[in-house]
Protein backbone atom coordinates (compact mmCIF):
# COMPACT_ATOMS: atom_id res chain seq x y z
CA UNK A 1 0.00 0.00 0.00
CA UNK A 2 1.40 3.37 -1.01
CA UNK A 3 2.41 5.83 1.67
CA UNK A 4 0.46 8.98 2.46
CA UNK A 5 1.47 12.23 4.13
CA UNK A 6 -0.59 11.35 7.19
CA UNK A 7 0.86 7.84 7.59
CA UNK A 8 4.39 9.26 7.39
CA UNK A 9 3.76 12.07 9.87
CA UNK A 10 2.11 9.80 12.41
CA UNK A 11 4.68 6.99 12.17
CA UNK A 12 6.20 6.46 15.64
CA UNK A 13 9.69 5.13 16.40
CA UNK A 14 10.10 1.62 17.78
CA UNK A 15 12.87 -0.22 19.59
CA UNK A 16 14.32 -1.32 16.26
CA UNK A 17 14.39 0.34 12.80
CA UNK A 18 11.46 -0.61 10.58
CA UNK A 19 10.43 0.01 6.98
CA UNK A 20 7.30 1.58 5.55
CA UNK A 21 6.98 0.59 1.91
CA UNK A 22 5.69 2.88 -0.84
CA UNK A 23 5.99 1.58 -4.42
CA UNK A 24 8.57 0.62 -7.04
CA UNK A 25 11.24 -0.06 -4.41
CA UNK A 26 10.82 3.18 -2.44
CA UNK A 27 10.48 2.87 1.35
CA UNK A 28 10.78 4.98 4.47
CA UNK A 29 13.14 3.72 7.18
CA UNK A 30 12.00 4.82 10.64
CA UNK A 31 14.85 4.85 13.14
CA UNK A 32 14.57 4.36 16.95
CA UNK A 33 15.75 7.96 17.29
CA UNK A 34 12.66 9.13 15.39
CA UNK A 35 14.45 10.12 12.20
CA UNK A 36 12.82 9.02 8.95
CA UNK A 37 15.04 8.19 5.99
CA UNK A 38 14.07 7.64 2.38
CA UNK A 39 15.65 4.62 0.72
CA UNK A 40 15.27 3.03 -2.71
CA UNK A 41 15.84 -0.66 -3.30
CA UNK A 42 16.83 -1.57 -6.86
CA UNK A 43 18.75 -4.19 -8.81
CA UNK A 44 21.55 -3.66 -11.29
CA UNK A 45 23.65 -6.38 -12.86
CA UNK A 46 21.69 -8.94 -10.84
CA UNK A 47 22.79 -7.36 -7.57
CA UNK A 48 20.38 -5.73 -5.11
CA UNK A 49 21.42 -2.26 -3.96
CA UNK A 50 20.01 0.57 -1.87
CA UNK A 51 20.14 4.29 -2.57
CA UNK A 52 19.64 7.12 -0.07
CA UNK A 53 17.13 9.75 -1.20
CA UNK A 54 17.30 12.07 1.79
CA UNK A 55 15.34 12.35 5.02
CA UNK A 56 11.78 13.32 5.90
CA UNK A 57 10.52 16.07 6.16
CA UNK A 58 13.42 17.79 4.33
CA UNK A 59 12.56 15.52 1.39
CA UNK A 60 8.80 15.23 1.00
CA UNK A 61 6.93 12.18 -0.24
CA UNK A 62 6.58 13.71 -3.70
CA UNK A 63 10.28 14.63 -3.69
CA UNK A 64 11.27 11.09 -2.74
CA UNK A 65 9.09 9.68 -5.51
CA UNK A 66 10.67 12.06 -8.03
CA UNK A 67 14.13 10.91 -6.88
CA UNK A 68 13.00 7.29 -7.20
CA UNK A 69 11.75 7.84 -10.77
CA UNK A 70 14.97 9.57 -11.78
CA UNK A 71 17.09 6.79 -10.27
CA UNK A 72 15.02 4.09 -11.96
CA UNK A 73 15.42 5.85 -15.31
CA UNK A 74 19.21 5.87 -14.86
CA UNK A 75 19.16 2.16 -14.04
CA UNK A 76 17.03 1.50 -17.12
CA UNK A 77 19.68 3.33 -19.16
CA UNK A 78 22.38 1.10 -17.69
CA UNK A 79 23.68 3.65 -15.16
CA UNK A 80 24.13 2.64 -11.53
CA UNK A 81 22.34 5.33 -9.48
CA UNK A 82 24.52 4.85 -6.39
CA UNK A 83 27.73 5.22 -8.40
CA UNK A 84 26.33 8.23 -10.25
CA UNK A 85 25.44 9.88 -6.93
CA UNK A 86 29.01 9.40 -5.71
CA UNK A 87 30.28 10.92 -8.95
CA UNK A 88 28.01 13.94 -8.48
CA UNK A 89 29.36 14.47 -4.95
CA UNK A 90 32.90 14.19 -6.27
CA UNK A 91 32.18 16.64 -9.08
CA UNK A 92 30.66 19.13 -6.62
CA UNK A 93 33.68 18.80 -4.31
CA UNK A 94 36.07 19.22 -7.23
CA UNK A 95 34.28 22.34 -8.46
CA UNK A 96 34.38 23.87 -4.97
CA UNK A 97 38.14 23.29 -4.87
CA UNK A 98 38.69 24.70 -8.37
CA UNK A 99 37.66 28.33 -8.05
CA UNK A 100 39.44 30.82 -10.30
CA UNK A 101 41.34 32.30 -7.36
CA UNK A 102 42.70 28.94 -6.18
CA UNK A 103 43.71 27.91 -9.68
CA UNK A 104 45.35 31.29 -10.29
CA UNK A 105 47.43 30.85 -7.13
CA UNK A 106 48.29 27.31 -8.15
CA UNK A 107 49.34 28.53 -11.61
CA UNK A 108 51.58 31.26 -10.15
CA UNK A 109 53.24 28.77 -7.80
CA UNK A 110 53.84 26.38 -10.70
CA UNK A 111 55.46 29.10 -12.79
CA UNK A 112 57.63 30.17 -9.84
CA UNK A 113 58.92 26.59 -9.54
CA UNK A 114 59.63 26.68 -13.27
CA UNK A 115 61.81 29.75 -12.89
CA UNK A 116 59.68 32.88 -12.69
CA UNK A 117 61.54 35.69 -10.96
CA UNK A 118 60.09 37.32 -7.85
CA UNK A 119 59.21 40.46 -9.82
CA UNK A 120 57.39 38.50 -12.54
CA UNK A 121 55.43 36.54 -9.94
CA UNK A 122 54.58 39.81 -8.20
CA UNK A 123 53.12 41.22 -11.42
CA UNK A 124 51.03 38.07 -11.91
CA UNK A 125 49.77 38.38 -8.33
CA UNK A 126 48.84 41.99 -9.09
CA UNK A 127 46.63 40.85 -11.97
CA UNK A 128 45.10 38.08 -9.83
CA UNK A 129 44.07 40.65 -7.24
CA UNK A 130 42.32 42.66 -9.96
CA UNK A 131 40.27 39.58 -10.91
CA UNK A 132 39.63 38.21 -7.43
CA UNK A 133 36.70 40.42 -6.32
CA UNK A 134 34.69 39.66 -9.46
CA UNK A 135 35.40 36.02 -10.33
CA UNK A 136 37.83 34.75 -7.70
CA UNK A 137 35.26 32.68 -5.81
CA UNK A 138 33.51 31.22 -8.85
CA UNK A 139 34.34 27.64 -9.94
CA UNK A 140 36.43 28.10 -13.06
CA UNK A 141 34.16 25.79 -15.07
CA UNK A 142 31.23 28.16 -14.38
CA UNK A 143 32.94 31.38 -15.47
CA UNK A 144 31.47 32.86 -18.64
CA UNK A 145 33.05 35.43 -20.99
CA UNK A 146 30.48 37.95 -19.68
CA UNK A 147 31.66 37.40 -16.07
CA UNK A 148 35.24 38.14 -17.01
CA UNK A 149 34.39 41.04 -19.30
CA UNK A 150 32.49 42.77 -16.49
CA UNK A 151 35.66 42.76 -14.35
CA UNK A 152 37.85 43.96 -17.20
CA UNK A 153 35.46 46.77 -18.15
CA UNK A 154 35.69 48.15 -14.61
CA UNK A 155 39.47 48.36 -14.97
CA UNK A 156 39.07 49.90 -18.41
CA UNK A 157 36.57 52.49 -17.09
CA UNK A 158 39.27 53.80 -14.75
CA UNK A 159 41.42 54.55 -17.79
CA UNK A 160 43.81 51.65 -17.15
CA UNK A 161 43.67 50.24 -20.68
CA UNK A 162 47.02 48.46 -20.59
CA UNK A 163 46.26 46.94 -17.18
CA UNK A 164 42.93 45.64 -18.50
CA UNK A 165 44.66 44.08 -21.51
CA UNK A 166 47.35 42.41 -19.43
CA UNK A 167 44.83 41.23 -16.83
CA UNK A 168 42.98 39.49 -19.66
CA UNK A 169 46.26 37.88 -20.75
CA UNK A 170 46.81 36.58 -17.23
CA UNK A 171 43.24 35.25 -16.99
CA UNK A 172 43.73 33.46 -20.31
CA UNK A 173 46.95 31.86 -19.03
CA UNK A 174 45.14 30.57 -15.93
CA UNK A 175 42.28 29.20 -18.05
CA UNK A 176 44.68 27.48 -20.45
CA UNK A 177 46.40 25.91 -17.43
CA UNK A 178 42.99 24.71 -16.18
CA UNK A 179 42.29 23.16 -19.59
CA UNK A 180 45.70 21.46 -19.64
CA UNK A 181 45.12 20.05 -16.14
CA UNK A 182 41.66 18.68 -17.09
CA UNK A 183 39.67 21.07 -14.90
CA UNK A 184 38.14 23.15 -17.67
CA UNK A 185 36.73 22.08 -21.03
CA UNK A 186 37.60 25.24 -22.99
CA UNK A 187 39.09 28.67 -22.43
CA UNK A 188 36.30 31.30 -22.09
CA UNK A 189 38.74 34.15 -22.71
CA UNK A 190 39.00 33.19 -26.39
CA UNK A 191 35.64 34.87 -27.00
CA UNK A 192 36.90 38.21 -25.65
CA UNK A 193 39.37 38.98 -28.41
CA UNK A 194 38.72 42.52 -29.56
CA UNK A 195 36.37 43.29 -26.66
CA UNK A 196 38.73 45.72 -24.93
CA UNK A 197 39.89 49.14 -26.10
CA UNK A 198 43.37 48.79 -27.58
CA UNK A 199 45.77 51.13 -25.74
CA UNK A 200 47.60 53.59 -27.97
CA UNK A 201 51.36 53.16 -27.79
CA UNK A 202 53.23 56.13 -26.34
CA UNK A 203 56.42 56.81 -28.22
CA UNK A 204 59.38 58.32 -26.42
CA UNK A 205 62.24 60.29 -27.85
CA UNK A 206 64.84 58.15 -29.59
CA UNK A 207 68.07 58.65 -31.49
CA UNK A 208 67.74 57.10 -34.91
CA UNK A 209 70.70 58.54 -36.87
CA UNK A 210 74.01 56.65 -36.52
CA UNK A 211 76.00 59.90 -36.23
CA UNK A 212 73.93 61.07 -33.27
CA UNK A 213 74.41 57.69 -31.57
CA UNK A 214 78.14 58.30 -31.80
CA UNK A 215 77.66 61.75 -30.29
CA UNK A 216 75.75 60.22 -27.40
CA UNK A 217 78.42 57.60 -26.73
CA UNK A 218 81.12 60.27 -26.72
CA UNK A 219 79.05 62.41 -24.34
CA UNK A 220 78.67 59.44 -21.99
CA UNK A 221 82.39 58.77 -22.17
CA UNK A 222 83.12 62.38 -21.28
CA UNK A 223 80.74 62.53 -18.32
CA UNK A 224 82.68 63.22 -15.10
CA UNK A 225 79.90 63.20 -12.51
CA UNK A 226 79.24 60.68 -9.74
CA UNK A 227 81.09 57.39 -10.21
CA UNK A 228 77.96 55.20 -9.92
CA UNK A 229 76.20 57.32 -12.55
CA UNK A 230 79.24 57.11 -14.84
CA UNK A 231 79.31 53.30 -14.59
CA UNK A 232 75.53 53.04 -15.17
CA UNK A 233 75.68 55.28 -18.25
CA UNK A 234 78.54 53.31 -19.76
CA UNK A 235 76.76 50.01 -19.08
CA UNK A 236 73.38 51.09 -20.52
CA UNK A 237 74.33 50.95 -24.25
CA UNK A 238 75.46 47.33 -23.81
CA UNK A 239 72.31 45.97 -22.15
CA UNK A 240 69.45 48.22 -23.40
CA UNK A 241 67.05 48.31 -20.46
CA UNK A 242 64.14 45.84 -20.84
CA UNK A 243 60.70 47.53 -20.58
CA UNK A 244 58.28 46.68 -17.73
CA UNK A 245 55.63 45.68 -20.23
CA UNK A 246 56.99 42.17 -20.90
CA UNK A 247 54.18 39.74 -20.12
CA UNK A 248 54.55 37.52 -17.03
CA UNK A 249 52.16 34.97 -18.46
Amino acid sequence: MALTGISIRTAKPKAKPYKMGDSLGLFLLVQPSGSKLWRLKYRTGGVEKKLSLGSYPETSLSGARAGRDQARKLVADGIDSAIEKKREKLRAKTEAENTFDLLAQEYIEKRKREGWSASTASKAEYFRLHLSPGIGGIPIADITPADLLAVLKKIEARGNLETARRTLQFASSVCRYAVASARLASDPTRDLRGALIAPRPKHYGAILEPKRVGDLLRAIDGYDGHMVTRVALRLAPHVFVRPWGTSPC
